[in-house]
């Protein structure tokens, strides 16, 4: 479900997923960004969402002592890495393996 929003945390964002909604601010982005935002609604699905809020963060350390660049540490956390290589496949998620973000 997507809902529009004025103010989203956490920087610059325009999408965010909290499982089972997609905040979206501002106007509707493009089809990419959706599809972005529904790879990290399967993620939380079938990581019973508290464990992908633990791996997403313990993945945004990881990366973020690796490169000491917070910008940089986001788009190299393992869901970002899925999301970001497969936000234009707009049949990605069809034929999605289950835990195909551990591939990345």
């Amino acid at each position: 479900m997507i809902i529009h929003t004025s103010f989203i945390p956490f920087g610059g964002f325009r999408a965010m997923t909290l499982w089972p909604f997609i905040f979206i601010k501002g106007k509707m982005p493009a089809d990419y960004v959706i599809n972005h935002e529904k790879i990290h609604l399967r993620q939380q699905a079938e990581t019973l969402l508290l464990f992908f809020y633990i791996i997403y963060g313990i993945s945004w350390i990881v990366q973020y002592i690796k490169l000491r660049d917070a910008h940089a540490a986001y788009h190299n956390i393992i869901m970002e890495r899925e999301a970001y290589s497969k936000q234009r496949d707009a049949d990605y998620l069809k034929s999605r393996p289950f835990w195909a973000w551990t591939k990345f």
